[in-house]
């Protein structure tokens, strides 16, 4: 199977950081947190499939649990064996399986905005649904129509908020295939991602999730979290939506920090 499209900055004798985008991004989406560890760390940023660079790959990579088995064939290429997890939104329930299902390649997981899935089989049936229903208008419609309509959701009224930066976020996706982010949303949708719930009691490594304060869903998902693994701290950022690292990156940036660094 083709890899995937990624950067590197950093020697290999630096500890590892891999950051994970989500829906519609790249990895260039990290290219000032990236900015801000230059030195420390061995940073990783990569275009998951359908996003970025990662087009055009066999129909099996835009499947979830493939697109993890990529993350790793990824890192083995780059001889990195243990890294430290940073996953956004989609990025983060991609980081957080690959640290339940593959614990010896974490070291630690740092998640922003991003959940374990859904529960029931019936919740993921109603959200598949769903996300044909996007994935079919992204196929069939006008990409900027759709791009606006997606930033429109309470999700990212926080961010929809600031005209600059949503004009910058909507020139940013223009980047994307829009094609080819359907076959994504089709294959590693909220809907198609197998439920982690169950298994976060064995989370054994380091483990932070940031939120912002106005993406309510989230906060109480991050809650749910905590409330299931002792070893899972989290934050709530204050004026923050669901995109903390883009809305108030002072304030994540010195929360990753702190984690990467520990005082």
């Amino acid at each position: 199977m083709a890899g995937l499209n990624y950067a590197v900055s950093g020697t290999p004798d630096l500890p590892a950081v891999l950051f994970l985008h989500g829906f519609m991004g790249s990895g260039a989406d990290w290219k000032s947190v990236i900015a801000t560890l230059e030195g420390r760390f061995r940073c990783v940023a990569v275009d998951l499939p359908g996003h970025g660079a990662s087009v055009g790959l066999p129909p099996e990579a835009y499947i979830f649990e493939n697109a993890a088995r990529l993350v790793l064939d990824m890192l083995d290429e780059l001889e990195i064996d243990e890294t430290t997890f940073v996953g956004y939104s989609m990025g983060g329930r991609l980081a957080l399986y690959l640290v339940l299902r593959y614990p010896e390649r974490c070291s630690g997981l740092f998640l922003e905005s991003a959940s374990p899935g859904l529960r029931s089989e019936r919740e993921r049936s109603e959200r598949r649904a769903t996300d044909e229903e996007k994935a079919s208008r992204l196929e069939s419609e006008d990409f900027d129509e759709f791009l606006h309509d997606w930033y429109r959701q309470p999700l990212f009224e926080s961010l929809a908020q600031d005209a600059a930066l949503f004009r910058g976020t909507i020139e940013s996706r223009r980047r994307n295939d829009p094609a080819e982010l359907a076959k994504a949303l089709r294959g590693m949708g909220t809907g198609s991602q197998p439920s982690l719930w169950g298994e976060l009691a064995g989370l054994r490594v380091p483990a932070f999730t940031v939120v912002g304060e106005l993406d309510r869903k989230f906060v109480e998902i991050a809650h749910r979290i905590a409330s299931l693994n002792p070893r899972v701290q989290i934050a709530i950022v204050p004026g923050a939506g669901h995109s903390v690292h883009v809305e108030v990156s002072k304030d994540f940036l010195e929360l990753l920090g702190d984690f990467l660094v520990p005082s």
